[in-house]
């Protein structure tokens, strides 16, 4: 009978090896997002202005007490760039922006709308000089082509909430793909 040892032949270090094995993963990661057709746009808020309305309504009431009521609102003019990487055309749904003031408070608003756009600017005229072609629903957007519009997103906050927010957005979904969110800078 042989004789009974408990020696352990010398350890190897798995260090190369398993480098060798992230090297290929990360290689096989960056050329499947190269190739991959189904990345998604890009989408980009490249500049923004805001206009702070303050707007009281007279009260015609005889009651005692009676006071006239104030609104505050507040539009964000938003300039949106959507590159389209994909190999397909690509449809704007909708557009809509979402605010978190400081107290964790959210306040979600959709685009106005292109017809509503002309009522808006004889209403508050401050908005005239803020404003370009605007970025409308329904876009087709051609393969590898980009495209830059104007989004107007209504809240009903005042300037200093504005300025004190914790994060702002605009989303633009799509038909067909998924949605692409773009924060909106802090100025």
């Amino acid at each position: 009978m042989s004789e009974l040892t408990f020696s352990q032949p010398e350890r190897r270090s798995f260090l190369v090896p398993g480098l060798i094995a992230l090297v290929v993963l990360a290689a096989g990661i960056g050329i499947f997002a190269m190739i991959n057709p189904y990345r998604v746009p890009t989408v980009t808020v490249t500049h923004a202005a805001v206009d702070a309305e303050h707007t009281v309504f007279a009260s015609d009431s005889k009651l005692v007490g009676s006071k006239p009521t104030a609104q505050d609102d507040l539009y964000v003019v938003t300039n949106v760039h959507i590159d389209n990487r994909l190999k397909i055309p690509i449809t704007v749904d909708d557009i809509t922006g979402a605010i978190t003031a400081t107290g964790d408070a959210e306040a979600t608003a959709t685009a106005i709308q292109k017809s509503d756009l002309a009522n808006l600017f004889v209403v508050f005229p401050k908005l005239v000089p803020l404003a370009g072609p605007p970025l409308l629903r329904e876009t087709i957007i051609q393969p590898g082509a980009q495209l830059d519009g104007m989004v107007i997103l209504h809240y009903a906050l005042a300037q200093a909430d504005w300025d004190q927010r914790k994060s702002a957005s605009v989303t633009i979904d799509f038909y067909h793909q998924d949605s692409v969110t773009a924060p909106i800078p802090k100025t």
